[in-house]
């Protein structure tokens, strides 16, 4: 049975940038690191988006927006978001950048099978897959595991569910140059409901139909508001190119306390994906550092993680999502109408200071905040 000092249970995101960490630090080249995943990432499975004032991924970026929109039935606002800028990274371009780094590196193999099973065993950890079975001193765990939320009632569970049409219009109505964080202006029929355009060109754009709801939708549901929504622009042909769908689950469900000493879980299945937006990327980037920091000073993975005060921010904000789904447009209009845009994304990157918090948590609807705090307190 081979030995493993690290092995690494799927390769999603977190995986990916843990690893790319480890590559980065030089501090772990004498490790034996295997990943194991049935996806090989050969395809163009999703993408992701976030804001940044950094050059970080720059040969990797697609596409980067100064501009970014926010509207609902009553007003469309252009929001200023210095000094970030809004930035977009399709799949394959990660998967074969992390992918190209790896294969420089002798240490760190992939295997192409499902894992099946893993196991703390006190010194080491057990990892099986349908076809064979290795050993390791840690194991990485991005399989989401989603019954650990399902089966209890403290922590929520919204999820935001989305499709997306990339389209080529006849007609050039997007602006490239600014994209369109949320669109409430859509009928709400009792959830959180907007769209989200990525354009590329002036007849390109990604259309996203997106949800934070308890319960997910039919195929057909998604795409006819995606239909309704392209004739509201004026678009009267288009062909798509591509789409995309996806689900990202948003609670505050305490995920680290299933990491053994051995074992952590990471990625979705740890708990790093931003509870109350569902953001993923600029997280797992955060939490990736601190991990591979966190691996050069302890071996207790049971130690790595940390409540905040944006972790009971986000769990607040999840309650009132959950008792009452319609209020979504009215929080979010809230938040974006009159304030700072890029004090509310550094709020939403958790980088701000208490006064700062205040200011932000000050334009939220007072009295369901108040009743979900309420209910958490007693």
């Amino acid at each position: 049975m081979k030995h493993y000092n690290y092995i690494f249970t799927g390769t999603g995101l977190a995986a990916l940038m843990t690893v790319y960490e480890m590559i980065l630090s030089k501090k772990l080249e004498d490790k034996s690191i295997l990943l194991i995943d049935s996806d090989a990432k050969k395809t163009n499975d999703r993408t992701w988006c976030f804001w940044d004032d950094s050059n970080s991924f720059e040969e990797i970026i697609s596409k980067e927006w100064k501009n970014t929109l926010f509207a609902n039935e009553n007003f469309q606002k252009k929001l200023n978001i210095e000094p970030y800028h809004y930035k977009m990274i399709l799949g394959l371009d990660l998967y074969n950048f992390v992918f190209g780094e790896i294969s420089k590196n002798k240490n760190i193999h992939f295997l192409q099978e499902k894992v099946v099973d893993f196991s703390d065993l006190g010194d080491h950890c057990l990892v099986k897959t349908k076809q064979n079975a290795f050993t390791c001193k840690k194991v990485f765990n991005s399989i989401f595991n989603p019954t650990l939320v399902t089966s209890q009632k403290k922590h929520p569970l919204l999820q935001q569910h989305f499709i997306g049409w990339f389209i080529k219009s006849k007609e050039p109505v997007f602006d490239k140059n600014a994209a369109t964080f949320m669109d409430f202006s859509v009928n709400q029929k009792g959830n959180t409901r907007f769209m989200y355009v990525l354009p590329t060109s002036k007849n390109q754009a990604l259309i996203e139909y997106t949800l934070f709801s308890k319960d997910l939708l039919s195929k057909k549901e998604y795409e006819d508001e995606i239909e309704l929504y392209i004739k509201k622009l004026g678009i009267t042909e288009y062909e798509i190119i591509e789409k995309e769908q996806g689900n990202i689950p948003m609670t505050s469900y305490p995920f680290w306390e299933n990491n053994s000493k051995n074992i952590i879980n990471i990625g979705s299945a740890g708990g790093w994906t931003k509870a109350s937006t569902g953001f993923t990327f600029k997280n797992v980037t955060k939490k990736s550092k601190q991990l591979v920091s966190f691996l050069n000073a302890d071996s207790d993975f049971t130690k790595f993680h940390k409540k905040d005060k944006f972790w009971f921010y986000d769990l607040l904000f999840i309650d009132v999502l959950f008792k009452d789904n319609s209020i979504g447009a009215k929080l979010f209009s809230g938040l974006f109408k009159d304030q700072n845009s890029g004090l509310i994304l550094r709020f939403l990157d958790e980088e701000t200071s208490l006064f700062e918090d205040l200011k932000v948590i000050l334009k939220c609807p007072k009295v369901p905040f108040m009743k979900a705090l309420f209910r958490r307190v007693f």
